[in-house]
């Protein structure tokens, strides 16, 4: 998934409206910004074949150090431990514990059986969506949609200019989600990480931008 993961955020921002959207944003894409690093280092591998959308040119033959069910476990527990020495608030770390695990849950959705359970543990799940681009935007278009929609009637721009940051960064990522699924693979499979995580981060700035510029209607 792609933005079923910024969706997550927006709906924990929502629930939880102490935490900065940045930081939930963060949480939501950790472990793809894992995956980044542990790509560009060699620690992980995926292979881009031919074929139009991610579930049919993507395949994934080692990410179980960034997206395996216990590593991602682990990584919850890390931030939301980190979280709570920051800010002192043990609901708040509950919540980021519960959208960094968020990330795993929604790409065994997504995913065909190539998400491992834990490094070195042979045993693969997933349900498939991405295999079907209809069923993709249909089910994780409508998320994405919901999240949106929720979260832009408990807040509002504080100007002009703040409803052009969120809503443009909403079509962006739109946009950049439906080539994920649709489009095809990228031109060069050795800069994709890098590409992959100067977009993620990217997103997390604008998530932080968009929380300073957006006030809440009332309180969640």
């Amino acid at each position: 998934m792609l933005v079923g993961h910024y969706a997550v955020a927006l709906i924990a921002k929502r629930a939880e409206s102490r935490i900065n959207l940045g930081t939930l944003v963060l949480a939501a894409m950790f472990a793809d910004f894992a995956w980044c690093v542990f790509m560009i280092f060699g620690f992980e591998q995926v292979q881009f074949k031919s074929g139009m959308g991610a579930g049919k040119y993507f395949s994934a033959t080692n990410i179980a150090w960034s997206h395996s069910l216990l590593m991602d476990v682990v990584w919850a527990t890390l931030l939301a431990f980190a979280y709570l020495l920051r800010r002192r608030y043990p609901r708040g770390a509950w919540m980021i514990f519960f959208v960094v695990l968020s990330h795993w849950l929604l790409d065994f959705v997504s995913h065909r059986p190539d998400l491992p359970i834990a490094p070195r543990m042979h045993i693969y799940v997933g349900l498939g969506l991405w295999n079907s681009i209809p069923a993709t935007l249909l089910v994780e278009g409508g998320f994405w949609f919901f999240a949106v929609i929720l979260y832009a009637r408990c807040t509002r721009s504080q100007s002009l200019t703040a409803a052009f940051v969120f809503w443009g960064g909403i079509g962006l990522l739109t946009l950049l989600w439906f080539s994920n699924i649709a489009g095809p693979p990228p031109q060069n499979p050795k800069t994709a990480p890098f590409a992959s995580l100067s977009v993620f981060s990217l997103t997390v700035a604008w998530a932080y931008w968009v929380n300073r510029v957006r006030v809440a209607d009332r309180d969640p």
